[in-house]
C-alpha cells in the first residue's frame, strides 16, 4: 500500500508541476508582441504594376548601353540572405553608435559598376546604407536634428546576387 501512496503522491506532484508549466507557457505567448505590417506594404499585384512600369526605362538603359548578352543583360534585382541582412543590420548599428549616431533606418541605392571588374562594367547594382540621426548633448540648443540622414562614414552592404537571370522580372 505504501508503493501505491507514493505512486499517487507523484502523480499529483507531476499534475501540479505540469500546471505550473504550462500556465507560465500561456503566458509567455500573451506577452509576444504583435505582428505589425510596416509601413509601405503593397500587394504584390502592385508590386507587379510597378515592374511592369519600370520595363520601358530598363529596355531604353539596357539596349543603349549593352550589346545582346547570352548572359541575362543588366540586372533588375538584387538579393541578400536574410543571414546577411540581419547581420549588416547589427554591424550598422553599432558602427553608428560609434560614430555618434542613433541608427533608425536603411536606405537602398542603386549604382552602376565603373569598371571591368568581372565583367561587370557599367552592370546596375544595389547597395544599402545606414541612416540615422547624430547623438546630441541633451539641454543643446541645437538638440533637434532631422532623422533618417545618411550616416556617411559607416560601411555599406553591396555585394548582393542579382535575378536569375538578371534581366528577370518580378516575381522571380
Amino acid at each position: 500500500m505504501k508503493k501505491f501512496s507514493l505512486f499517487v503522491l507523484g502523480i499529483a506532484l507531476g499534475a501540479v508541476a505540469m500546471y505550473f508549466y504550462c500556465s507560465n507557457s500561456e503566458t509567455d505567448f500573451e506577452s509576444a508582441p504583435p505582428v505589425v505590417a510596416p509601413k509601405g506594404i503593397i500587394t504584390p499585384s502592385a508590386a507587379k504594376t510597378l515592374d511592369t512600369a519600370y520595363d520601358i526605362k530598363h529596355q531604353i538603359i539596357n539596349d543603349s548601353l549593352f550589346k545582346k548578352s547570352t548572359d541575362g543583360g543588366d540586372n533588375r534585382s538584387s538579393w541578400w540572405s536574410l543571414e546577411d541582412v540581419q547581420n549588416y543590420i547589427n554591424y550598422a548599428e553599432h558602427q553608428s553608435g560609434e560614430l555618434g549616431y542613433t541608427m533608425d533606418g536603411l536606405r537602398v541605392y542603386l549604382g552602376s559598376y565603373p569598371n571591368a571588374n568581372n565583367g561587370e562594367a557599367g552592370l546596375t547594382t544595389m547597395f544599402m546604407v545606414p541612416t540615422g540621426v547624430k547623438n546630441v548633448a541633451k539641454g543643446s540648443a541645437f538638440s533637434f536634428q532631422g532623422g533618417n540622414i545618411d550616416i556617411k562614414d559607416a560601411d555599406v552592404l553591396n555585394r548582393s546576387e542579382h535575378g536569375n537571370p538578371p534581366s528577370a522580372n518580378y516575381p522571380q
